[in-house]
């Protein structure tokens, strides 16, 4: 018998909150029976759906943090939200795991103050994967951590190859987001965490350009959060047009829905190889309990994959092997924040 899984969820965070949220952890109840979930919301929304489905407690808040409000401001304002309560949940011990679809922001700054950093984390880091057709890419940071210092890589570098071999890497190499793949390029933070990073990670493969991270030169790309999350963006939406022009293109002309009628299996499986709801929610790497976001859009199958995903962490005991990685790095000096 498989051990149970606890995941706490948000079931009013994101865009399309109640409704695909509800419909994705449904999904994910009937296809992982080691699931339980701790569904947290207006009670008006988690009850109703709890009484009709096993394996689901409902976790009644008073209060929900919208997306547009100040992450931290609202925190503190409602201690009784979806979030804070979730977040409580996973710190307490009732559950092994936290998903949410509403404000990175507000999920980050809840899970840095109540779950909080494992011993000698510098800063927590938002990881995600990288839309690349055929292989396994992942992204650290992609938006937690605007300004770094250029030792937070290395811990990032360490925090995301874990994550990459929990998705299926094997000795992932990690590459450093520049401007060039000379160790002189780019400026001299970039210049400095190359040096940190080839000292410190023996996966390290060097730099990387922009081209290089859909390419699958590396399995693990590191940089800042500012610019992490420039590049993720842009490659998002760079796909999002392509497939919106060959859709219209397509639709066009009598022949050209002709053959894209031919094409359209082989169109569908390109598209399911790049579309974020495939890999459902980034985690926050570097807490004391696995913290799963996202996107602010996620449909039932997103819902259904974060959770996947988290059930994924808590039974590799990825949390651990940082903890781990971390302790025995560099004769136990931790970065400084």
């Amino acid at each position: 018998m498989e051990k149970t899984v606890t995941v706490a969820v948000d079931a009013m965070g994101g865009d399309n909150a109640p409704e695909a949220i509800l419909a994705g952890v449904a999904d994910a109840l009937a296809a992982y029976p080691q699931l339980t979930v701790k569904l947290c919301g207006l009670p008006e929304v988690v009850e109703p759906f709890a009484a009709q489905h096993e394996r689901c407690d409902a976790v009644a808040c008073s209060q929900v943090i919208e997306m547009d409000e100040h992450p931290a401001q609202a925190f503190k304002a409602k201690p009784d939200s979806s979030i804070v309560v979730g977040c409580k949940l996973v710190k307490d011990g009732q559950a092994d795991a936290f998903y949410s679809a509403g404000s990175t922001g507000a999920c980050f700054t809840a899970g840095t103050m109540v779950i909080r950093r494992l011993k000698g984390v510098a800063r927590p880091a938002l990881c995600t994967n990288v839309p690349c057709p055929g292989k396994t890419v992942v992204m650290c940071d992609v938006g937690a951590n605007a300004d770094c210092k250029p030792e937070y890589l290395v811990q990032f570098a360490k925090m995301a190859s874990l994550y990459a071999e929990l998705l299926g890497a094997r000795d992932p190499k990690v590459g450093l987001l520049n401007i060039g793949e000379e160790e002189t390029k780019g400026s001299a933070f970039a210049q400095e965490a190359h040096t940190l990073l080839k000292r410190d990670v023996p996966q390290f493969a060097g730099n990387c350009e922009g081209r290089d991270i859909v390419n699958g030169t590396c399995d693990v790309v590191v940089t800042d959060g500012f610019t992490g999350n420039v590049a993720l963006k842009t490659i998002e939406g760079v796909g999002k047009m392509l497939f919106d022009e060959m859709k219209r293109m397509f639709m066009s002309s009598m022949k050209t829905k002709l053959a894209a009628a031919v094409l359209k299996p082989s169109f569908k499986q390109l598209k399911d190889s790049v579309d974020p709801d495939m890999f459902g929610a980034a985690p926050v790497l570097g807490l004391r309990g696995p913290l799963f976001i996202g996107h602010g859009s996620s449909s039932p199958l997103a819902v259904k994959n974060s959770l996947a995903l988290a059930i994924r962490s808590v039974e590799s005991d990825l949390t651990g092997k940082i903890a781990t990685a971390l302790a025995n790095a560099d004769a136990d000096e931790p970065v400084k924040a």
